[in-house]
């Protein structure tokens, strides 16, 4: 057998523009018409999500021969691990720091994630995300419960659908959270005790400053500073972060913030902005925050199954009252009041999940003060977790007279089948909830009970724990959607349901996906939780006026979105969303639609070719059948079983 050598810089290598295009599955030129060149670009992500995976087998490779051989007794200076990096960066010629990057991903995806490393291999998750999910898993290196969190991930990514940055973190904190919820509140705990405000000196009399705080603090901080930065004329020469930076300056400072255009004050209303008067003016601060009232309960014990180290690789607690195991009664005790939560692991199905017994939450007063200029509804309502378990939906005030709003949705369980496992308890005495707070992520129950014991959250809950259906659309305006259903879909849909975008929904728009028919309703899309769907600014822009066609209806297990792109391509929507944070969200019920009555009467005229607009949507509602019709045999596929008779 002859080794051939594959790539730059080495001799004897063939380099890969040498090598057979046919052989690797890619088209002999690039020179081709853009649909087949989609394809070929899926093909050769593909092919580099192969290769990446091929070269951290390598580095770990390295790794297992130069370092792991060395680790307990080297004393060196620069240690195994230095060295081998070193000797990676110079034969890539990059820096030490990517060396030492690539060797830690590939020994964590090795020993730590293997089976996220077989989705790699296998194309299903694209080389971007790695580091992603590498970096917010470090924290369960060497826990028994680390194979449980892996082959949750890599379950979840094998889903159909497309992932966003934003959705890869929600879903990884999501696990993360349920599999090591005391881990998460004691880091929480030490993160509020350091935080901390620092200025570091940098060039050319410039300086940094960073104040670290909780995330709802600065999500207030930030959306202060954005209004204020926007108080400007068209004419204002500075770039956007550096109106940011001014109107944070005098936010803090209490000085002027004004527009620095060169017309007189006369011709700029924005010359001088008073902050007293523009504080007073402002709308409220509104931040969205998805839960259920389970978590603001708190902790509740966990049920039997739970209590027992699923994992074959369970490390004992290093209490020393618990070397020996512990017999199972004095663990399992405290479950009369018929209260109990299964697992809820992200990435296992709706189906197997349980209801949670926990008596109702009464809603708090909700606050009056206009929310006018929010790009939401001001009378935001929760989402409802399961029949017995009220959602609520909470605001919280800020500290300069500022509101933020929390709403919740619901989160119930479901267990993941491991037939293997050690007999040692693995501490999970209790199991506590998540909630989902808009533009920063997952956060700990902990978290969530800490908001809404402040005095300034509102909390609001939807529904009344019955079947009874909420109502789809304002009274007066079969177009615009009700509070509730506002609600509903942001917590639902997250982020924009546009693949690759990250881009919360609540700071979005809530598109109708069959485009509405204003002039006659009954032929268009339907104000209702199949028909609409969050989307940022620019991708309803582009869906209402580019050739892009969209579409969404209900699964039996799920709601199905696509995207058809103007060539022709179908992609699959986003593969993680508010049903797996809180799959309490399917009994949520709405009714219809209001039908709406007789037109008036128009007189008489002649016929003419329907407008433009009328005929894209005619086009479009068209294409969307065809892909339903063509997509139907591939989600649910004949069934050849002869039947029993």
């Amino acid at each position: 057998m002859v080794g051939v050598q594959v790539g730059a810089g080495a001799t004897g290598t063939v380099p890969w523009a040498a090598l057979d295009h046919a052989a690797l599955g890619l088209p002999a030129t690039t020179d081709l018409p853009s649909a087949r060149a989609l394809d070929a670009l899926v093909h050769a992500a593909a092919g580099v999500a192969y290769l990446k995976w091929f070269e951290y087998r390598l580095a770990a490779a390295m790794h297992a021969e130069l370092v792991e051989p060395f680790e307990d007794e080297d004393r060196r200076e620069l240690d195994a691990f230095t060295r081998c990096a070193a000797t990676i960066a110079t034969t890539l010629s990059v820096t030490q720091w990517a060396a030492r990057t690539l060797l830690t991903d590939a020994v964590a995806l090795r020993d730590r994630l293997p089976r996220v490393a077989e989705c790699l291999r296998d194309g299903v998750v694209t080389p971007h995300h790695i580091r992603t999910i590498v970096s917010r898993t470090e924290l369960i290196e060497g826990q028994c419960y680390a194979a449980l969190v892996d082959a949750d991930i890599a379950r979840a990514l094998r889903r159909p659908g497309s992932w966003s940055p934003a959705r890869m973190e929600t879903m990884i904190d999501k696990m993360l959270h349920r599999r090591d919820p005391d881990a998460v509140r004691e880091r929480r705990d030490a993160a509020k005790q350091n935080r901390e405000f620092t200025v570091e000196t940098g060039r050319d009399g410039m300086a940094t400053a960073m104040d670290t705080r909780s995330a709802e603090d600065v999500a207030a901080l930030a959306e202060a500073v954005r209004r204020l930065a926007e108080q400007v004329c068209p004419k204002d020469t500075r770039s956007k972060a550096a109106r940011a930076s001014d109107a944070h300056y005098a936010l803090v400072t209490q000085t002027e913030f004004g527009c620095d255009c060169d017309r007189p004050i006369t011709d700029c209303r924005y010359r001088n902005i008073d902050l007293e008067k523009f504080a007073a003016n402002s709308p409220r601060i509104v931040i969205h925050l998805v839960t259920d009232t389970t978590t603001l309960d708190g902790p509740v014990p966990a049920p039997e199954n739970e209590r027992v180290c699923p994992s074959a690789q369970h490390l004992q607690r290093p209490d020393p009252d618990t070397s020996a195991p512990r017999p199972q009664a004095e663990t399992d005790t405290d479950t009369g009041t018929g209260t109990a939560v299964p697992a809820d692991p992200a990435a296992t199905e709706p189906s197997v999940s349980e209801p949670v017994a926990t008596k109702p939450v009464a809603a708090e007063p909700v606050a009056t003060e206009p929310v006018a200029a929010e790009p939401v509804a001001a009378e935001t309502v929760a989402t409802e977790a399961v029949p017995s378990d009220r959602p609520i939906v909470t605001a919280r005030t800020g500290d300069s007279g500022d509101s933020a709003e929390l709403d919740g949705a619901a989160a119930t369980g479901s267990a993941a089948d491991y037939t293997q496992g050690c007999e040692e308890p693995i501490g999970l005495d209790f199991v506590d909830g998540v909630g989902f707070l808009a533009g920063i992520g997952i956060i700990s129950g902990a978290h969530v009970r800490d908001l809404a014991a402040d005095p300034r959250t509102v909390i609001r809950p939807l529904g009344d724990g019955t079947d009874t259906p909420l109502p789809a659309t304002q009274p007066s305006n079969p177009y615009r959607p009700s509070a509730a259903l506002d609600a509903y879909i942001r917590a639902r849909d997250l982020f924009c349901t546009w693949p690759g975008c990250n881009r919360p929904a609540w700071d979005g728009d809530l598109d109708h996906i069959t485009e509405y028919d204003h002039t006659h309703p009954e032929r268009g899309g339907q104000t209702s939780a199949s028909g609409l769907g969050a989307k940022c600014r620019f991708h309803h822009l582009l869906k209402t006026f580019g050739d892009f066609v969209d579409d969404q209806y209900p699964d039996p297990s799920r709601l199905i979105r696509t995207i058809t792109i103007p060539e022709g391509r179908t992609v699959l929507g986003p593969a993680f969303t508010g049903h797996d944070v809180h799959p309490g969200l399917d009994t949520i019920v709405f009714g219809d639609s209001p039908t709406p009555g007789k037109p008036p009467p128009k007189p008489t005229e002649r016929q003419r070719p329907a407008p433009r607009t009328e005929q894209k949507h005619a086009r479009r509602r068209q294409e969307r059948h065809r892909n339903r019709i063509r997509n139907a045999p591939k989600r649910h596929p004949p069934d050849d079983t002869p039947p029993p008779f």
